[in-house]
Parts: C-alpha cells; structure tokens; sequence
C-alpha cells in the first residue's frame, strides 16, 4: 500500500524560527516581514520526506485580513504563498503543492462560520486564486457540518482535487467540534465526492478513535494529528494565539510515528502533522511509511 506523506506545522514551526511571540496573524505577517523564513520551511519538510508542502494560506482569508487591518493584501499574500512554495519545490527537484483553506471565522468555531451561501462565495474565491497553481484543494480544521457544506460547496467546480480534512472532539473522537455527529458528515462526502477525506488538528488518540468512522466511506482518507494537550476553552475567544494552548512533551517523532502505524494499519493513505509537529516527526513518518 503506497502512503502518502504530508508536510507538518507551518504556522507554529514559523513561530518557533522567529522565536517572537505569536499574534493572531503570525503566520501571515510573515509573508511580509520574512517571506524566505516561509520557503525555507517548506524545503525543510520536502527534504525529510514530504512529498506535499502545504501553501501558507491557512488564514489568509479575507474576513480574518479585514479585522487586523490590511484587508488590501489578500491577493499578494496568497501569490506570495504560491511563490514561496513553488521555490521550495523547484529547490527541492521534486514535490506536489496544497492550496490550505482554513476556516471562516476562527479555528474550533462552528458556531463563528458564516452562512453556507457566504461561505461558498469566499471558498470559490479561493479556488479560483489557486486552481491553476496547485496540486490539491486542502480544505482544513472544518468543525461543523455548516463548514463542511459551506466550504465543499464553494469547491464544487474546482478542476484539482479537494481534501477534506475535518477535526474532531478531542474528548469525544465521535463528534466534530461543533457537537454534531461525525457520521453526519457522510451525506456531503456522497454529494460531493471529495477526493479524500482526513481527520486534522485533533489529538493523535482522538484521531485514532474516530478514523474507523470515515474508513466505512468508501474514500481514501488518512489524517494529521496536532500536538497540543487539548484545544484548551482559552483558545476558543477572538483573535486568540497560540500562546494559549500547551503544546505535549509526550509527543516526540517515534511516539507520533507509532501512533501513524495504527493508522496505517485501518488503511490511512495520507499521513502527515499539524500544529506542533515539525520536521522531525515527518522524517520518522517517511521513514517508516515512506
């Protein structure tokens, strides 16, 4: 079975180069202030063995843009992150790239996302940025089923494939974030036929309790863990940083790499890491899976 291996944190390993506090816009302020740090991360990644470098584009975003003041900046930033990516790739020799669309509104908060007809608008925004530059539409941390049909709607005509990469309770695997039930997700997966379907930015034991759920689908899936205690109730407020949540000392690259192996073993394709798994971690991945 062949796997494909992921990338693993941008945001937080750009934060942990610049060794500054974060603020809300961390990641993308250093598109401005720093755009080769962002290159230099991606490379990082492609030479331990991902084969995917996802585009810093998280939440670059025009509603999160708009309220920290530089809403102009939207489509730069977003070639900025095409441009950075694709250096890596061709430094690299070799390589696939992912557009990240990340969540309206703010991370963990279904209850902040937008009506599904807004957010097909903004979403198919974003496709049409990234449709002829990508690889792969990764549509990440979506926490409720508004998300999931907001963001699958607005990437209904895109001609790469989409991802869905859906995030779950951390104390209760079997739910999204929001509460609804994670097999509620199913009837938009057979609507909208995405390419993949993954678990993100949820604990690795709350991944591997709730992977057996979408592996009855039909769809290739697979997932990519954070390495954060939990989604502490600090983070869940406006323009939060992540300052606020507690990254694990548990969590070294054998230790995440043994939790991938479980999943590998229910039939996961795609692995890779999110928040607080960095290079390291990746290149245990590829060596194992790779």
């Amino acid at each position: 079975m062949s796997i494909t291996i992921l990338d693993g944190s941008i945001g937080q390993e750009l934060v942990k180069r610049l060794g500054e506090a974060p603020t809300p816009l961390w990641s993308t302020n250093v598109m401005l202030e720093d755009p080769e740090l962002v290159a230099d991360v991606h490379l990082d990644y492609f030479r331990v063995g991902a084969e995917i470098a996802t585009l810093n584009t998280y939440a670059v975003l025009r509603d999160r843009l708009q309220n920290n003041g530089i809403p102009e900046k939207f489509e730069d930033l977003h070639q900025t992150a095409q441009r950075l990516a694709a250096k890596a790739r061709d430094a690299n020799g070799s390589g696939k790239i992912a557009a990240a669309l990340g969540p309206l509104g703010a991370s963990y908060r279904p209850d902040m996302f937008p009506s599904v007809e807004d957010a097909a608008t903004a979403y198919a925004e974003l496709v049409a940025l990234h449709d002829n530059f990508v690889d792969i539409h990764l549509l990440e941390t979506v926490s409720g089923l508004r998300h999931a049909e907001g963001i699958l709607e607005g990437t209904k005509d895109a001609t790469k494939p989409v991802w869905l990469a859906v995030s779950v309770n951390d104390d209760e695997p079997e739910k999204l974030r929001s509460g609804e039930p994670l097999t509620d997700v199913k009837p938009l997966i057979e609507k909208y036929t995405p390419a993949a379907v993954l678990i993100n930015c949820s604990t690795p034991e709350a991944v591997t309790e709730a992977l057996p759920i979408i592996a009855k689908w039909g769809v290739p899936f697979g997932a990519y863990a954070n390495g954060f205690t939990k989604i502490a109730d600090g983070f869940l407020t406006d323009n939060p940083t992540v300052d606020a949540l507690s990254a694990r000392t548990d969590l070294d690259p054998i230790a995440y790499a043994d939790f991938a192996a479980n999943w590998v073993e229910m039939g996961a394709t795609i692995i890779g890491g999110c928040c607080e798994v960095g290079p390291d971690h990746i290149a245990e991945l590829k060596r194992r899976f790779g």
